[in-house]
């Protein structure tokens, strides 16, 4: 018996994770905007099937995830009444599936998961994320200044910031990229002795860990000055370097030249690494909410948005965690922002809404952004002027249905081309048909394929396909039926009878798994920002 015990989350229900069943995604040619070629897709449908739709072909290539799923406020659960400790455990009953399938679809050195929440479920959320991601790839929990007023009727404390958590696939390979300095960073830089590398500012040369031998350190610079770390402190650079840097007049004795030296830290090379992101994030940097319902409100003024993200904190998350081409994913899109901000940036992006929000929302405003018609001041900054596409994609209905008899059947919506991709990736292969040989419609290796059909398949059809394989090629046959005489005929072709093949491998009929949660209304998001 194993009694070892670990830190890990409970609540009610959890390991009752559902077996979801691996759609197929389905373009609508009429949604699909831009450049045919363009590989961003748009998905309408439950973000939890999506992205099981979504691992075959992804699974290791997301660079950057960020998501803002419904916060767990009360109100925002729709239908029922549940007791607090209930309610909870529903709200991470949403979430640890998603962050489980999300881990498989990042990049697993260059990947990084950003999530926006705020206090009422931070904390939960971090030792889930520590139980699903391991607690070491833990980075940082971001405060973003969301609000610039205070909020004169609050009863303890004027709510202004959320919550970002990140973590990395692998925190030991991950870094984020460096932000561009400021202006205000760069005041206090100067050139007085008119250095030909341009503009300085004086850093010190002492530091306040090293090793014991740092403790008896002595340098004489070539003007005489002897130096030594001041009490309690030690030498930040070893005695070759301070030479270089002497013999470079890289160095600083004040204006009488008899001061304590330091070191010129030049800003030309400050510019070219960048600089690291804080872990605060103050409205005037980043956008507010208010900003950002302004921004929603040029996509339709009518039905507004609630709880958008600024197209500034979303840019600074994208410059962070990815480059041009990187693919980035938001599996709770709402009103669209990040795959707008995506599309401005360069990147590859993969956006997902269940709510009605994919059409009124996401789908107008990201071919606002393809004409470079959707006058926002993230564009004017970045100077969009449109171009690329994206394709539409609903997720197909259930493979199997049962009948009036109860009996298990495929959907009557299914072609024969949607039948074959299904079932493709129930058993782990890859839909690519040959446009040579009919019977390979799907690989799992380069020599291992699959044939779906729901045609009766006889023996002499077996016979054939078999005189037509390579000797190092095996074969998966799915029929509807098939001749006894087929089963075991040849060692390198398996035949299996559909749909009994993939029962029991999943659930079918489920068509969404969002137990419920809802967006807060506008009355309730705007009583949330009451201000002075």
């Amino acid at each position: 018996m194993n009694n070892k015990q670990k830190l890990e989350l409970t609540w009610i229900g959890k390991g009752k994770d559902p077996k979801l069943e691996p759609r197929i995604l389905i373009e609508d040619p009429e949604k699909s905007y831009g450049d045919p070629k363009s590989e961003n897709m748009l998905i309408h449908g439950d973000n939890l099937l999506a992205l099981k739709a979504l691992e075959q072909d992804f699974a290791g290539k997301i660079k950057c995830i960020y998501i803002d799923p419904p916060y767990n406020t009360g109100s925002a659960f729709s239908k029922f009444e549940y007791e607090d400790n209930l309610e909870h455990s529903i709200w991470l009953s949403l979430i640890k599936p998603r962050l489980e399938l999300l881990k498989r679809l990042l990049h697993p050195t260059e990947g990084s998961l950003w999530i926006s929440i705020d206090d009422d479920e931070s904390h939960y959320l971090k030792v889930l994320c520590d139980e699903v991601f391991g607690r070491n790839n833990f980075v940082a929990n971001v405060i973003w200044e969301k609000k610039y007023t205070i909020s004169n009727d609050a009863k303890w404390f004027s709510d202004n910031h959320d919550h970002v958590l990140v973590y990395a696939s692998n925190k030991d390979a991950w870094r984020p990229y460096k932000l561009p300095r400021t202006e205000e960073m760069d005041k206090a830089y100067k050139n007085p002795d008119n250095h030909p590398k341009g503009v300085w500012k004086a850093t010190p040369i002492h530091a306040k860990s090293g090793s014991d031998k740092g403790k008896e350190f002595v340098y004489t610079f070539k003007n005489g000055i002897s130096w030594r770390p001041p009490k309690g402190t030690f030498p930040r650079f070893s005695e070759e370097t301070l030479r270089k840097l002497d013999e470079n007049n890289e160095l600083w004795f004040g204006k009488d030249g008899k001061s304590t030296p330091a070191k010129k830290t030049f800003l030309i090379d400050l510019n070219q690494a960048g600089t690291p992101a804080r872990t605060i994030w103050g409205f005037k940097e980043v956008g507010h909410n208010h900003e950002a319902k302004e921004e929603v409100k040029l996509v339709d003024a009518n039905e507004v948005f609630t709880t958008p993200k600024p197209e500034r904190f979303i840019k600074r998350i994208l410059e962070l965690a990815t480059k041009e081409n990187d693919w980035a994913l938001d599996s709770f899109l709402g009103s669209g922002t990040t795959a707008a901000v995506a599309h401005k940036m360069g990147r590859k992006y993969i956006g997902i809404e269940l709510g009605n929000h994919a059409v009124t929302h996401c789908l107008p405003r990201l071919k606002k952004v393809v004409d470079g018609t959707d006058g926002l001041e993230l564009s004017k900054t970045l100077n969009w002027k449109g171009g690329g596409g994206f394709k539409f994609y609903n997720l197909a209905p259930s493979l199997l249905k049962k009948d009036a008899l109860g009996n298990w059947v495929f959907d009557k919506s299914y072609n024969a081309t949607m039948l074959s991709a299904a079932v493709c990736k129930h058993e782990g292969f890859r839909f690519k048909p040959d446009e040579m040989c009919y019977w390979k419609q799907g690989q799992s290796t380069k020599t291992d394929y699959i044939f779906v059909t729901t045609n009766f398949l006889t023996l002499e059809q077996l016979d054939r396909i078999h005189d037509e394989m390579k000797p190092q090629e095996s074969l998966l046959i799915c029929a509807k039926s098939f001749a006894s005489e087929c089963l075991n005929k040849y060692p390198t072709i398996t035949v299996k009878k559909i749909p009994q093949a993939i029962l029991g491998k999943c659930e079918f009929g489920a068509e969404n798994y969002d137990l419920n949660i809802i967006q807060n209304t506008e009355e309730e998001a705007e009583i949330q920002e009451e201000t002075i």
